[in-house]
């Protein structure tokens, strides 16, 4: 079974992503998580969809997907 999560905001700021997910807040430097997005411009990195399930994330104009329970697990949360 697929864990699904409550991603409640996702923000950026320079080149670091901060997301709200379960409660927890979790601040993320693009270059580490995704290069693709770390040099995406303001629209590219803001216009992306969340999976219905809370599985994960993806930006079409990039053709960038992220599962956040791969993001959780390489964070320690």
């Amino acid at each position: 079974m697929i864990a699904t999560h409550n991603i409640e905001k996702v923000s950026f700021e320079n080149n670091f992503m901060t997301l709200q997910i379960d409660g927890k807040i979790i601040v993320l430097n693009l270059e580490q998580l995704s290069p693709k997005l770390a040099h995406a411009n303001k629209i590219e990195r803001e216009l992306f969809k969340i999976s219905p399930s809370g599985y994960g994330m993806h930006w079409p104009l990039l053709d960038e997907d992220l599962s956040i329970e791969a993001i959780l697990k390489n964070n320690n949360y």
